[in-house]
């Protein structure tokens, strides 16, 4: 059954390691308030020691994650396996958004690969990991990364994704600003 470490061990990064996808799970303080819940993929998420983790986060439709850290800090990063033995591994912390040109990009981009879509980077301390059976997580098979989102932003160019950006990325379905939006 599940199991709880306040640190992340070898065992865990070689799990993780292993899995094409995961899920980031956010909230904002007011209970009438959306609960966001995104994947993630393409090679994005980094171990930046056994408490800190990050990953890559490109311009999307929405950017509910960097406004609920910004208000509470709060996330939960899930890992399960589709293959393999069945099993599930949770990530709780505290989060802060990072963005381009700040003393903090230049510490933590080095570990990732950045691309023109890239909107900023989310770094966790973690505080728990859980792992957990995960013998109701279904097996499928990996077919490959999708290249839809990188097709999208080059026919926008980096003009029509700061605008992108400026319509769609500066404030949660809740009205809470973003990093982006502060900026």
């Amino acid at each position: 059954m599940g199991t709880f470490s306040n640190t992340i061990t070898s065992a865990h990064k070689k799990f993780v390691d292993k899995q094409h996808m995961f899920f980031v799970s956010t909230a904002p303080l007011n209970s009438e308030g959306h609960v966001n819940l995104s994947p993630k993929g393409l090679d994005c998420f980094r171990f930046l020691s056994d408490t800190k983790v990050g990953y890559m986060d490109l311009i999307s439709s929405g950017n509910e994650t960097s406004a609920h850290i910004l208000e509470n800090g709060r996330i939960t990063l899930m890992f399960c396996s589709f293959k393999g033995p069945p099993s599930i591994l949770r990530l709780y912390g505290k989060a802060i958004t990072v963005l381009p040109e700040t003393e903090l990009w230049d510490k933590y981009a080095p570990h990732f690969t950045i691309h023109p879509s890239t909107r900023q980077l989310i770094v966790a301390d973690i505080s728990l990991v859980q792992t957990s059976c995960g013998w109701g997580v279904p097996l499928y098979d990996y077919v490959g990364e999708r290249d839809t989102h990188f097709k999208w932003a080059d026919k926008l160019g980096q003009e029509g994704l700061q605008e992108y950006v400026k319509e769609n990325n500066l404030v949660s379905l809740d009205g809470l600003p973003t990093s982006l939006g502060l900026k």
